[in-house]
């Protein structure tokens, strides 16, 4: 047990001021976040869209979601992380605000795609951020604990989400659009005229920078294929957002505070293991290694979801998912990182959550036809076909890296 405790306090060690922060910020984003998990459930039971309506709305946001990650990746090259990360949290909060003056397919589509092109700006931004304030050595534990922040806000945003919606919906969106609000205050308060440690040294040496002609993300044909392998992942572990609430409530009979538990136990899964076990695969697995694990064990929290059990066995999928998120999710950030020229940084960003954006598009409307003509036992034995076939993927492709 002492051993246990030295190992999780290790794991934390060597992480800067700036990197705290910049989890703080997300930690106040994403325990506002209440929209996105509960956005099917509001089109279906309080506007009445069907299933296949819902998942033309939800990849809406997958598209924008897409636009999004290029364009932030594009303009963090160009005007910095900052400016990206500030016009993204403050141009998101009256777009929540006025998502209840919506109520059909069309207009809802386009507030949607606008809202995510918007919100999603930010991901690639702050990835740079991440990268660009952590120690060489510790980038994948300052991904893991601005990870670990946001799983916890999504444990905390999703539960009181689900008790204000048992009030009415209107309330999630307001509670939403106050975290956003939130967060831009203690980001611009923090990180404003705030540099990284190395800035000073790239100022003495521009001559370096300046030879240097960095591999073009956009030829980078192994780096493609790995993206194409994060999108196929994403594609089935955004079920999580899509098809699983609507599983939970319309294959167990939950309603919607029971499901805001199920998903915040994901976020608490996260939360107590992540730094402990991404602190440990470091130190005895490779990156290839650590996300092909992970994948197989998406597998597996998908394959036993049809195992009758009741509540329990949703509950024990959703460990095997959180687990697998934890092997998977910050060791791809590295990858890339690792990848990438401090000069085309955004791009590369930009480029990876691109994969993870357009899975936000395929993951809603494809689980939600698949369930309507199948069922949804059919989905998840699909969705388990497909995360074995790209852990081995994933395994080849990185060692080739």
């Amino acid at each position: 047990m002492r051993e246990l405790y030295r190992i999780y306090i290790e794991s934390y060690r060597g992480l800067t001021r700036a990197a705290w922060m910049l989890a703080l910020v997300m930690l106040i984003n994403r325990t506002g976040a209440m929209v996105l998990p509960f956005l099917g459930i509001y089109m279906a039971n309080e506007l009445g869209f069907n299933l296949a309506e819902v998942g033309v709305v939800l990849a809406f946001f997958g598209l924008g979601s897409m636009a999004g990650s290029w364009l932030g990746g594009w303009l963090t090259d160009r005007i910095g992380n900052f400016w990206v990360q500030s016009l993204s949290l403050l141009l998101s909060v009256p777009l929540f605000l006025i998502i209840p003056l919506f109520d059909t397919v069309n207009e809802l589509s386009t507030l949607i795609f606008i809202l995510s092109l918007i919100a999603e700006s930010f991901r690639p931004a702050n990835s740079v951020a991440v990268a660009r304030f952590a120690k060489p050595e510790n980038i994948t534990r300052a991904f893991s604990l601005n990870r670990m922040a946001i799983n916890l806000g999504f444990s905390i945003g999703p539960a009181v989400g689900g008790i204000l919606a048992t009030i009415s919906y209107n309330w999630i969106f307001y509670g939403n659009a106050f975290g956003v609000f939130s967060a831009a205050v203690v980001f611009i308060i923090f990180f404003y005229a705030k540099k990284p440690k190395n800035s000073k040294t790239e100022q003495k040496t521009p001559t370096v920078a300046n030879e240097i002609k960095p591999r073009s993300p956009y030829l980078d044909l192994k780096f493609h294929l790995f993206n194409i392998c994060c999108w196929i992942y994403a594609v089935c572990f955004f079920q999580l957002l899509s098809t699983l609430p609507l599983y939970y409530q319309n294959g167990h009979g939950l309603n919607e505070s029971q499901i805001g538990i199920i998903l915040a136990f994901n976020g608490i899964v996260v939360v107590i293991f992540e730094m402990f076990l991404v602190h440990t695969a470091e130190r005895r697995l490779t990156f290839a290694s650590s996300i092909a694990i992970g994948t197989l064990l998406a597998m597996l929290s998908f394959a036993i979801l049809p195992i009758p059990g009741g509540i329990l066995v949703l509950f024990l999928s959703m460990f095997v998912l959180s687990i697998s998120e934890i092997l998977v999710l910050p060791f791809t950030s590295s990858v890339v990182v690792k990848r990438s020229h401090r000069l085309n940084q955004g791009a590369y960003m930009g480029l990876n959550s691109l994969a993870f954006s357009a899975a936000h598009v395929v993951s809603p409307f494809m689980g939600t036809r698949i369930a309507a003509s199948w069922g949804f036992n059919s989905l998840w034995m699909i969705t388990s076909g497909i995360l074995l076939l790209v852990a081995f993927a994933f395994y080849f492709l990185i060692k080739r890296m």
